[in-house]
């Protein structure tokens, strides 16, 4: 089976909607502009022919936290690591 974006993009749904959170990952104001982020919230990143899991660091900035601290990596390796997460949480829930 090959893992693609949206298949990590579903994944990332279900770890935020986990963890009580929606996929919003900015708050924008009455105009529609991007005011900030919201902490706490995964995200997927992309660059250099791979893939990362960021959460949002701090409500109403821009930083991110790259959670498994590994850098941009192929899709298939960031799925398992991302499932391997989600379990983790599950077990200390």
């Amino acid at each position: 089976m090959r893992i693609t974006a949206k298949h990590l993009r579903a994944q990332i749904t279900a770890l935020n909607w986990h963890m009580g959170r929606n996929d919003k990952i900015y708050r924008y104001d009455d105009t529609g502009r991007i005011v900030g982020g919201i902490a706490g919230t995964y995200c997927l990143s992309g660059a250099y022919g791979g893939w990362a899991l960021h959460r949002m660091a701090a409500d109403g900035g821009t930083g991110v936290v790259d959670v498994f601290n590994h850098g941009h990596i192929p899709a298939r390796e960031l799925s398992g690591l991302i499932s391997a997460y989600r379990l983790g949480l599950d077990r200390i829930a």
